[in-house]
């Protein structure tokens, strides 16, 4: 268990990554966004670092991780928060080993009852029982905080669950304070919208231009944002077919591409 102070807090998320599952530059690609030299059409997998006054946190464990901690000169992570249990956004949990180490502890995972079971079945090594002082750096140590729909508190930052449907699949978005963080989404359920009212900056999910089965697309998005109003929104989970520049000249005020790196306070 992380240890809790008072909810009342102010920090950073920090987008450690921004991408579909494929990454961009995508494997086998030459297209002019795979080409690019704007550091801010090279995308890594989704993932956010949330700082706050007692230690960070993440939302999700994306593939890239070791690489997008060292970017960002994070040093130490103290837990994870899971939006699901797809490979683009758990695989790289193993990366959180040395945090384990350095901590003399756990490092705490708060998720839905599937997604642990997924990452049980993953990550099985991690979770067998044997003596950790035998080897203590060979597996991460983890311990799970099972989450639903209520908010609840990691190093003293309220978190708030937003249901999210991904096609057919339930997951979670997260409201800090008046900054919410919605990847992986085509559809909002009824009772969610509320949840995005008074928004200071909406992250949110737009893979392309066409449609897609399980994520909104720029059009759909914009819809969204037309309906929360948030003051400054960015999208993520952005394709190889979304050139940073070009995106953003015909996107509406107040509304851009997200890009690793992008830092904002709440």
């Amino acid at each position: 268990m992380v240890a809790m102070t008072s909810p009342e807090q102010h920090g950073e998320l920090i987008l450690l990554g921004t991408s579909t599952s494929v990454g961009v530059p995508m494997i086998g690609c030459d297209c002019l966004v795979c080409t690019s030299t704007n550091p801010k059409n090279h995308r890594t997998r989704t993932g956010v670092a949330v700082q706050t006054s007692n230690g960070t946190f993440l939302i999700d464990t994306p593939p890239e991780l070791r690489l997008q901690l060292v970017r960002e000169k994070i040093s130490l992570v103290h837990a994870a928060v899971f939006t699901h249990s797809h490979a683009d956004h758990i695989f790289g949990l193993d990366d959180l080993r040395i945090c384990g180490y350095r901590l003399k502890g756990p490092v705490a995972l708060y998720c839905e009852e599937p997604t642990e079971q997924q990452i049980r079945q993953s990550f099985n090594y991690a979770f067998v029982e044997r003596d950790l002082k035998a080897h203590n750096f060979a597996r991460p140590n983890l311990e799970f905080e099972r989450i639903g729909l209520d908010p609840f508190e990691v190093l003293g930052q309220m978190v708030t669950p937003i249901r999210l449907l991904h096609g057919r699949l339930p997951v979670l978005g997260f409201r800090l304070g008046d900054v919410a963080f919605c990847t992986d989404v085509n559809q909002i359920p009824d009772e969610s919208w509320p949840l995005l009212e008074g928004l200071d900056v909406l992250i949110l999910d737009a893979l392309r231009d066409e449609p897609h089965p399980t994520h909104f697309g720029i059009e759909e998005a914009l819809e969204v944002v037309e309906r929360v109003k948030p003051r400054r929104t960015f999208f993520t989970h952005v394709s190889h077919t979304l050139e940073y520049d070009a995106t953003n000249a015909r996107l509406p005020d107040g509304v851009e591409l997200a890009y690793d790196g992008l830092r904002i306070p709440f």
